[in-house]
């Protein structure tokens, strides 16, 4: 016999309670199993076969492509593809790094602003949403061309040679990376900073704790899971971006997710590029896992 519940003046049982949250559950359940776990598998068995004379899958269950990735191929070994990983890694942190360090500063300072204008500065730090993300890139072509002081400056330098613009380089691809990834992490933390209770900065004033052991005490611990969505929504893309290295890094900045692109449109080396994808998931999660394991413990951040 059932347990007999009341649940807001209704009658009912725990299966009957279980069959309804099912129910309420299922379209979602769907939606990730056809978009989510579907494509998933699809995108595990495809990296296992091989590819054919003419681009072909040849299902044949190998290693083969994982250990390409690893740098193993028919003329011994090569660090070329855990190369673009580790690049790809390091941008990726860098450009997080970058995006947080000028989201604090410009996220207190949104929040010190008047209400009445304060919408007016979080508008202005949306504007980069409605516009397409290649436009975005494409415009960094005319802030860093020849004609424009940027470049002039960096050529009387000597960094450039004359006439040259400052793109495609190193500088240009996280110039192209933050400015895309900044609101990712500057949104969420704000409203963190807006919720600060500033009673305990004041009471670490009082102990005459100094400027960093106030942020590291008094500020960072209550916007810290602000920080951590950005961070996370932030490191993740940016570890598979390819459009941004593409267009402002040219060929010999060379990412991840420009390598799985290459395999998916131009040499059509699908289960190549499928175990590419597989190892960035891997390497993602693996990233998130360490991330949350050594927040939550303290020793990071």
């Amino acid at each position: 016999m059932h347990n007999i519940i009341i649940w807001y003046g209704e009658l009912t049982s725990v299966r009957s309670l279980l069959k309804r949250g099912l129910l309420f559950l299922s379209p979602g359940i769907a939606w990730l199993l056809v978009f989510l776990v579907l494509p998933g598998l699809v995108l595990v068995a495809v990296s296992f076969a091989s590819r054919g004379s003419y681009g072909e899958l040849i299902w044949s269950f190998s290693f083969e492509n994982y250990s390409r990735l690893a740098g193993f191929g028919m003329f011994g070994w090569t660090a070329d593809y855990l190369t673009i990983v580790w690049r790809s890694i390091v941008v990726a942190f860098f450009t997080s790094l970058i995006s947080v360090l000028l989201s604090y500063p410009l996220c207190f300072f949104i929040a010190a602003r008047p209400e009445r204008t304060r919408f007016l500065w979080l508008t202005m730090l949306i504007i980069p949403f409605w516009t397409n993300m290649v436009i975005r890139s494409y415009s960094w072509f005319l802030i860093l061309a020849p004609e424009l002081p940027f470049a002039q400056v960096a050529a009387r330098l000597g960094i450039i040679p004359e006439g040259s613009p400052l793109y495609p380089s190193v500088l240009a691809v996280y110039l192209g990376m933050v400015s895309l990834y900044l609101p990712f992490v500057a949104l969420p933390l704000y409203s963190s900073i807006e919720k600060l209770d500033w009673s305990l900065v004041e009471a670490a004033q009082d102990l005459y704790a100094s400027r960093s052991r106030i942020f590291l005490h008094a500020i960072l611990p209550q916007t810290l899971p602000g920080l951590s969505v950005g961070i996370i929504l932030t490191f993740v893309p940016a570890m598979g971006m390819f459009v941004v290295p593409d267009l402002l890094g040219g060929a010999k900045y060379m990412l991840i997710g420009n390598l799985i692109q290459q395999q998916f449109s131009t040499s059509r080396d699908w289960p190549f590029g499928a175990a590419i994808s597989m190892g960035l998931m891997v390497l993602t999660m693996g990233s998130l896992y360490f991330y949350r394991k050594k927040s939550r413990g303290g020793t990071i951040l």
